[in-house]
């Protein structure tokens, strides 16, 4: 027998109203600001001490060609000087909260693509913030490698014992500790990593959901080819468009990777759309069994040369994902200015027919409320993150999100001109956006 629902007549007035809201997009609410902390751009660590030497400097492949000589290439945006002594402590492209102020977060591939970045090491960090002081301190760093060749192709360090990885190997831009290490999404592949605590190299993971390879052509398995010839069929993810976020399940078995951008639909000869709407697909992952899943869910654009920053579940089956698109700065000094830099609300269990996901809520990023004027940047009670690249985003307790920049140093200039972007976070006020319905 199939039961009866009464609905009383002050619901059935309310269903119209409900309808017309989801009907009308999501709905925005109000950030406020909290705290403000900064790792100025100019942060550097040193090289493990059994690298190669090469690695004492850093940025020499920056240029048309190699440069040797420390300081060599000036870089009039930014009036810094390259290469750099060091390895720079930059670029965070994804963040999970440990607690008590504490963070974990992944620093980006080196200098922003594969051709530029052998001489720049991947590492992650557990940072904490002491928002009394607006700083970040760095507590414990970690350096991946692959001492035991799991990695499926030959790397910058292959000859050497240690086999640092580099951001001419990977691309990293997503971290989950799962179990006693951790998981890392790469943009390359786009590959799925598994590291033990100490950052050494466990499995490497091809993405092939639901049995169908996919791969971007940085990967090294894919021939450039002749002109005129066409590309393998494999070749879908874009160039810098692999795994930006990944989230990870509650109960810690279920990864849910979501690239940057759209996949390339052969069959149209253009970016994937589903009615007319741009998505990134969003696969699952089971770490236990390195299992690709059968269900593919996809994150909707609101504009066809938009990107994801990053994306973490909240609780359940609820998450943030930050869109963004290209421009950083204001028309004061940008050329491209910021103009769309959104954290949005999503329910992995509210999809439409075809899978793809409704977006509940969101806050604006060029919006802030800082009516205390915690941050020195803050302009009558207004304070925005104007940054190209923002790819960190978690819940921090009930009632609060951290956000932080990717600062693409030595390169970005999207808060003051002329001087390349510090490292910032944030914690925002979003009580009404977490509860959204």
């Amino acid at each position: 027998m199939i039961p009866v629902r009464l609905w009383s007549p002050l619901a059935l007035a309310l269903v119209p109203l409900a309808l017309a809201a989801q009907e009308s997009g999501p709905q925005r609410f109000t950030a406020t600001l909290a705290q403000h902390a900064v790792l100025p751009a100019q942060s550097f660590v040193p090289a493990p001490a059994d690298a190669p030497p090469m690695f004492g400097m850093s940025g020499r492949f920056t240029a048309d060609e190699r440069v040797e000589d420390l300081y060599a290439i000036h870089d009039p945006a930014t009036g810094l000087s390259r290469p750099f002594p060091g390895q720079p402590l930059q670029g965070f492209s994804g963040i999970r909260s440990l607690g008590g102020d504490r963070f974990l977060v992944l620093t980006d591939n080196g200098f922003g693509a594969k051709a530029n970045s052998a001489d720049a090491l991947l590492m992650f960090h557990e940072m904490r913030a002491d928002w009394a002081a607006g700083r970040m301190i760095p507590e414990r760093t970690v350096f991946l490698s692959d001492p035991d060749r799991k990695v499926p192709f030959p790397i910058t360090n292959e000859a050497t014992v240690q086999r640092y990885l580099t951001g001419a190997d990977f691309d990293t831009e997503s971290i989950q500790p799962v179990g006693d290490g951790y998981w890392i999404g790469d943009e390359f592949g786009p590959w799925l990593i598994e590291v033990d605590g100490t950052g050494f190299v466990r499995q490497v993971v091809p993405t092939e959901p639901g049995g169908s390879l996919i791969r971007s052509s940085d990967n090294p398995a894919v021939a450039t080819p002749n002109p005129g010839t066409a590309l393998p069929s494999e070749v879908r993810a874009m160039r810098s468009g692999g795994y930006e976020g990944m989230a990870l399940s509650e109960d810690g078995r279920t990864l849910y990777p979501l690239l940057e951008k759209p996949l390339w639909n052969p069959g149209e000869g253009a970016p994937m759309t589903i009615d007319g709407t741009p998505v990134l697909p969003m696969f699952t992952f089971t770490p236990e069994d390195a299992a690709w899943g059968d269900e593919t869910r996809y994150y909707p654009l609101e504009a066809a040369d938009h990107a994801i920053g990053d994306f973490n579940l909240i609780g359940g089956t609820r998450g943030l994902v930050i869109e963004r698109d290209g421009g950083q700065g204001t028309a004061a000094f940008s050329d491209d200015p910021a103009a769309f830099k959104r954290i949005y609300l999503v329910d992995l269990g509210r999809t439409g027919a075809n899978g793809v996901l409704e977006k509940i809520a969101y806050i604006d990023l060029l919006d802030i409320a800082d009516p205390d004027g915690l941050a020195d940047s803050t302009t009558d009670g207004t304070f925005t993150f104007p940054f190209v690249t923002i790819e960190n985003v978690d819940r921090v307790d009930a009632d609060t999100i951290v956000v932080a920049n990717d600062n693409n140093y030595p390169f970005s200039v999207g808060r003051r001109a002329g001087r390349a972007d510090d490292n910032e976070f944030i914690l925002l006020e979003v009580a009404d956006l977490l509860a959204a319905e």
